[in-house]
């Protein structure tokens, strides 16, 4: 079985954790593991690396490899699908899917969503099973059996049994319902609906038939030479919508085993550890923690010391940025204040103050209005891009390891202490040529101090 990872959600509904260039699937906000992580170690359960496809957005390919990188995994190249712009789930499918199919000709082929959080045990592993024998003749979806009423999932109505001798493999899909009241939840679940997990599995041929036959102008997008041209043209819709709810040919399997799409810090209370008085605590640094007076059944997530005193069922989400507070069954709405951010172009809808790319990591640690201070960190062997800005100039003073510098033409090495300026306009570098990582202060000072006053002239990494 081939499986397809899709990579490319930006968690809006989960900020401030979670931010465009660092979304939910790459946070590790559980343990010390991230979700993308927790997905491919599944995947692996039924796949070689080398079937093992990743649909992502094309600002998070170093997320992706570093993420990889940390269990040993190592795709093909090819296997690393990067879209210009996301546009729903099936788009970024049907691109999977038509590559499996050409690398592979005809094969089953099992979407997983990277954000999800799954409890591998002998009934996922059956489940797949199944799905792999119906795969040839139905778009398989996995049903997730209630636990409870839930208004925040879509729900799948279980039609005629299908059988292998007297083995019931699935279920025909009667029909797909949308996110109910409560009061239509509770009826779902006592009519015996399952939740719509929005992990599926079928054969490559099947699907793009089905595409073909249902959601033809995706089709024709990806008959453009260009994915670039193909994304443009290509509607921005959901497997669902396009191709599930029209096609004869949906099955469901029912997956009887722990299943959390994390859509919502409501969502994350329910996994999280609590404590006796109910809450769910994470902090995130070392010499933090969280004293509680009269504090119950709130969820807590954390990066310094943090106190609460006679306050119930409340969310307090803290990071070095950015402060939300809500109630409990409201987290939904965080979505709303993400589109505020987007309005007002706040870049903290878009990056932490600490950012990562494929050299390492920087940190704001101060910025004024003609000043911005920084921390970077690169990774031994690694090398920013050589550059070029503008409208800033930026002094670095190296705090650990060794820095290989160049400034203009000239090329020095820096140790623990020493210091370099480099004048706004003249091409520069820096390098880790050492063996730990490489830790450096920059000071910023000019007149724009935005991340896109950088112009590139060569990059190990592929860049602009």
């Amino acid at each position: 079985m081939k499986m397809l990872i899709l990579a490319g959600g930006k968690g809006t509904r989960l900020w401030p954790l979670s931010r465009e260039l660092m979304p939910k699937q790459f946070v590790r906000f559980l343990d010390d593991r991230s979700l993308f992580q927790k997905t491919v170690e599944r995947a692996l359960k039924f796949s070689r690396p080398a079937e093992i496809f990743v649909v992502t957005n094309k600002e998070y390919k170093f997320r992706v490899l570093d993420d990889l990188g940390e269990l040993g995994v190592e795709l093909p190249a090819e296997n690393i699908l990067l879209e210009p712009v996301g546009k729903n789930t099936l788009p970024a499918i049907y691109w999977g899917v038509k590559t499996v199919d050409e690398i592979f000709g005809d094969s089953v082929v099992a979407v997983l969503p990277s954000d999800h959080l799954i409890e591998v045990n002998g009934a996922y592993e059956t489940a797949f099973v199944r799905a792999e024998k119906l795969a040839r003749n139905y778009l398989v979806t996995f049903g997730i059996k209630p636990t409870r009423p839930h208004t925040g999932y879509g729900y799948i109505r279980p039609g005629e049994a299908i059988k292998e001798g007297e083995k019931v493999l699935g279920y025909t899909v009667a029909e797909f319902k949308e996110k109910p009241d409560l009061e239509t939840a509770k009826k779902y679940v006592e009519s015996g609906y399952y939740w719509n997990s929005g992990m599926f599995a079928f054969s490559t041929s099947l699907f793009l038939e089905e595409a073909e036959r249902h959601a033809p102008e995706v089709v024709k997008a990806f008959e453009e030479e260009s994915i670039e041209k193909a994304y443009e043209l290509a509607p921005d819709i959901s497997i669902d919508y396009g191709v599930m709810e029209k096609t004869d040919k949906a099955a469901v399997v029912p997956l009887n085993t722990y299943w959390n799409d994390l859509g919502s810090f409501d969502a994350i209370y329910e996994v999280l550890e609590k404590d006796e008085d109910g809450n769910a605590i994470r902090i995130t640094s070392k010499n933090a923690y969280h004293i509680g007076v009269d504090s119950k059944n709130n969820l807590i997530i954390s990066e310094r010391l943090t106190a609460t005193v006679g306050v119930e069922d409340l969310i307090i989400i803290d990071t070095d940025d950015a402060l939300l507070v809500a109630k409990k069954g409201e987290s939904q709405k965080v979505k709303e204040i993400y589109k505020v951010l987007k309005e007002k172009n706040d870049e903290r809808a878009i990056v932490h103050r600490t950012a990562y790319r494929p050299w390492g990591s920087y940190t704001v640690l101060e910025e004024g209005e003609r000043y911005k201070i920084k921390r970077l960190t690169v990774l031994p062997g690694k090398k920013l891009s050589l550059q070029m800005h503008y409208h800033r100039s930026e002094h670095w003073v190296v705090v650990r390891g060794t820095a290989k510098v160049r400034v203009g033409d000239e090329e020095i090495l820096l140790r623990p202490g020493e210091s370099t300026f480099i004048p706004a306009g003249v091409i520069h570098r820096l390098e880790n040529p050492g063996k730990v990582v490489l830790e450096v202060i920059e000071t910023q000072i000019g007149e724009y101090l935005g991340e896109d006053d950088i112009v590139r002239f060569e990059d190990d990494f592929g860049r602009d």
